[in-house]
């Protein structure tokens, strides 16, 4: 299993390169406006994220034809085919598109492989900072800073040396001089949502400001937040808006096997997959630095 979880991760992640490279193109297309369509729930969809959604799911199924495939941008299989699936791959080919819109880089490419409703392993890579963060069961989770300059030095990143990467990379949760919060260090990082800031949100953040002396606001873009909870940059991030289940898989892979925890607000129990109804409950992330 461990080589096959290898291989696995090994494609994921040159899955999202590629597909960071087609993003790129665009976002970095001089002149032009970006053209936008509107899907059904009013959310904005542009060529960057058809672009990826074709780039990855051509590549997964070329490397991993035996696995099936379930993303943003192809959500319409039926529940009775999905349940019976162990395994499949869950992504987000561009997540953060408004943000993507208003050019300001904090959108990823989320690829997760959902094993028996859990997040097996998880890649998500930030395009325009170059930020590799990547995890699997067993294997811990990682940050590869200059990812795509780095494997592009090391030959075609369509093949991935992972031991190789592992070595470059960094493990998280990051080293931290930073004490855990606790009364005798009031201060807690909250990552919270750029374009989904809310009154739920808010009284969250109210509440935490009762317990604590001091609550540092992050303000980020998409599955980013998660990110910062693995690093232990941020503490927390509560997530109270509509979320999907391709949202948070593969951060949700890459906080947990940080030591963290991705739980339901209501049920205390950490979010499943390849539900009937793919929409997300409210839920809170919270890193392995809490203490």
């Amino acid at each position: 299993m461990q080589e096959r979880s290898t291989h696995l991760l090994s494609t994921a992640i040159s899955a999202a390169l590629y597909a960071g490279l087609e993003i790129l193109k665009i976002f970095n297309k001089e002149g032009g406006e970006l053209e936008l369509e509107y899907k059904r729930d009013n959310s904005p969809l542009t060529a960057a994220d058809r672009n990826a959604h074709h780039c990855i799911k051509d590549y997964l199924l070329d490397q991993t034809a035996d696995i099936p495939f379930l993303s943003e941008e192809g959500r319409d299989i039926p529940y009775e085919e999905r349940k019976r699936w162990e395994y499949f791959w869950l992504v987000d080919p561009l997540d953060g598109t408004k943000e993507f819109i208003k050019r300001n880089g904090e959108f990823t490419v989320n690829i997760a492989l959902i094993r028996r409703q859990k997040p097996y392993l998880g890649v998500v890579y930030v395009p325009v900072k170059d930020n590799l963060y990547f995890a699997a069961c067993g294997m811990g989770s990682f940050r590869l800073c200059r990812a795509e300059e780095s494997l592009k030095q090391w030959g075609d990143y369509g093949f991935i040396d992972l031991p190789r990467l592992i070595s470059k990379a960094q493990r998280l949760p990051l080293p931290s001089i930073d004490p855990a919060p606790s009364t005798q260090h009031p201060t807690i990082r909250v990552a919270v949502s750029r374009s989904h800031f809310n009154p739920a949100t808010e009284k969250f953040i109210e509440d935490l400001k009762r317990r604590y002396q001091e609550v540092e606001l992050i303000v980020a873009g998409s599955s980013v937040k998660l990110c910062l909870v693995a690093e232990g940059t941020a503490q927390l991030h509560p997530r109270t808006g509509r979320t999907m289940e391709w949202d948070t898989a593969a951060g949700q892979a890459i906080v947990e096997q940080a030591g963290g925890s991705v739980t339901a607000i209501e049920s205390l129990k950490p979010l499943l997959y390849n539900k009937e109804n793919l929409e997300n409950p409210p839920f809170l992330a919270e890193s392995s630095t809490m203490g």
